[in-house]
């Protein structure tokens, strides 16, 4: 939490950044930063989006979905189909989180698009996959930042 509170402070003290809500977005790992963020900073972080990310479901008590108790953003996840480390399980066990927490929230898996679909330079590059994406993360940031 260090590092992403200093990731926000450094965001903000830059001169074309404007006062307001942030979003914030991670890939694989880096979901789990983007719900951290999300759940620490409620009154900043507007928009949360993560795709293929894992591990955002567990029974450890820092699992990231935890932190959906305390945040406000909007949420989009684009998980990964047939992914080990975000099974069907846990994308529908992450719904339920985000319908507790009372979030609006699109939480869907990606058929056919591998953990990894957003890489390019991969062989689990998925186009198709990669476009929908960033057209969702595009229309999630327009709702939620303007």
């Amino acid at each position: 939490m260090r590092d992403n509170d200093a990731y926000l402070a450094a965001l903000r003290s830059l001169p074309d950044v404007t006062p307001g809500p942030v979003g914030v977005v991670g890939f694989c790992m880096g979901t789990r930063l983007a719900m951290r963020a999300a759940g620490h900073h409620p009154d900043e972080v507007a928009a949360c989006a993560g795709f293929h990310g894992g591990g955002l479901i567990t029974d450890a008590s820092d699992s990231p979905h935890l932190e959906l108790a305390t945040a406000r953003a909007e949420f989009l996840f684009g998980n990964a189909d047939n992914d080990g480390s975000m099974t069907v399980q846990n994308v529908a066990d992450l719904g339920a989180a985000l319908d507790a927490a009372g979030l609006t929230a699109t939480n869907e898996i990606y058929e056919g698009a591998p953990h990894g679909y957003t890489m390019s330079d991969t062989s689990s590059w998925n186009e198709a996959a990669f476009v929908r994406a960033f057209a969702n993360l595009r229309d999630l940031y327009a709702r939620t930042l303007n």
